[in-house]
């Protein structure tokens, strides 16, 4: 019997998941959302300030070499083997030496600091007479002047984005929404930037690009609950069925499943961008841009429905008229479980009952089923008596009803 209750419970809160219609109370655990993305943030900072990026040379400049991971004996070459050889080579430590894709297509990329022609004839040299690797041995050389003039780009992408976003929200919602969206959007971009710190995966101008694209995504899923919000507390004080808050919140449900469906969606062509092209083909630009893709699209749909939305609940609730909106809203409330528990007749009992943004179905289904009750054990409903009691004081005395 207990079996079949919880059940019965699990299958009421999937369903009301799925319809919409609050399963999951996400303004009323604000707080405790706010100490989850707030520690995220924290600990992101942290690695950033510790650890740092793994910056390539697209941005700092320098010179980059591969060769293929398997020697023409048939042996793997290792990254221990290629960090041996350059050291002997050039009497120095490369900055980093990564192994790229799997099996035949595996490489080893060297990168390290600028190079002089001369340099990188002889690393090569020793490691074609070293290590003997198939196919030949590519370089490529960037100039610190060039890096610094992509991020300088990319910063200027990133802050024109920003300043677009604020004025379309503003123009299109309110002043609340893009303040509220703004720091969703600052959430994303340092946690993701942290995901990207404490992995080590190397930053290139494809990241760049990947940033500005998840930062579109968290956007477009934050207009969209945005947009429900809207429309469920449009005229919102002048009645009382529910606060802001909840309204709110019913939003988020009813945004919920398409923002996950979305979610998971975009993630499947990510992920086989990252499967196929990063650890089957060795596409080390691939591997960039599906990381920072899949970080943030995670990230960008879980602050959308768990942090936007709150914060929007708490700038609006500072407005005097929503806090006396919510206080009529408590005030009827009672007015109605006072009515229903006790059948009273006061004024205020019979307003806020026939009131139609008040309607609450379940205590309208309990007082129906206690005046079916009494009209089956011969007695007549508290309310037609009511009812009756109004209209024979409106009736003068010696007149006949018709």
């Amino acid at each position: 019997m207990a079996g079949g209750t919880s059940e019965g419970k699990k299958q009421s809160f999937f369903h009301r998941l799925y319809v919409g219609t609050g399963a999951i109370d996400v303004i009323g655990h604000r707080k405790g959302l706010y100490i989850f993305f707030s520690a995220l943030v924290v600990v992101s900072l942290a690695f950033i300030a510790v650890k740092g990026f793994n910056f390539g040379i697209d941005f700092k400049g320098g010179t980059k070499v591969q060769l293929e991971a398997r020697a023409t004996s048939g042996q793997v070459i290792s990254t221990d083997d290629v960090t041996k050889v350059y050291q002997d080579a050039l009497g120095a430590t490369p900055e980093a030496v990564q192994a790229v894709g799997l099996g035949n297509s595996a490489s080893i990329q060297i990168r390290t600091i600028t190079l002089n022609a001369v340099d990188v004839d002889k690393l090569k040299n020793a490691l074609t007479n070293q290590l003997h690797p198939t196919g030949t041995i590519s370089d490529s050389a960037v100039s610190g002047t060039w890096g610094g003039e992509v991020t300088q780009q990319a910063l200027i992408a990133l802050l024109v984005f920003l300043v677009l976003v604020t004025l379309f929200l503003a123009l299109y919602f309110e002043r609340r929404m893009a303040a509220a969206a703004l720091v969703t959007l600052f959430h994303d971009v340092i946690v993701t930037a942290g995901v990207y710190s404490v992995i080590g995966f190397e930053v290139t101008p494809a990241t760049a690009i990947g940033l500005l694209t998840i930062l579109g995504f968290s956007l477009y899923d934050t207009v969209v609950v945005f947009d429900k919000v809207k429309e469920n507390t449009r005229g919102l004080l002048g009645l009382t069925r529910r606060t802001y808050g909840e309204a709110a919140n019913l939003a988020v449900n009813q945004t919920l499943m398409r923002s996950i469906n979305t979610a998971l969606i975009a993630l499947l062509p990510v992920i086989g961008l990252f499967v196929v092209g990063a650890l089957l083909l060795g596409v080390g630009t691939l591997q960039d841009l599906a990381l920072i893709q899949m970080t943030g699209l995670i990230v960008g749909v879980s602050s959308s429905i768990a942090l936007a939305t709150p914060l929007l609940v708490d700038m609006t609730m500072r407005d005097p008229r929503f806090k006396q909106q919510a206080k009529r809203v408590a005030s009827a409330r009672k007015a109605r479980a006072a009515r229903l528990t006790t059948g009273a007749s006061d004024e205020a009992a019979d307003v806020a009952d026939d009131e139609p943004e008040s309607f609450d179905k379940d205590a309208v289904d309990a007082h129906a089923r206690r005046q079916r009750a009494m009209a089956a054990a011969g007695g007549v409903p508290v309310r037609n008596q009511r009812a009756s009691d109004r209209h024979r004081r409106r009736t003068p005395q010696g007149k006949r009803q018709k």
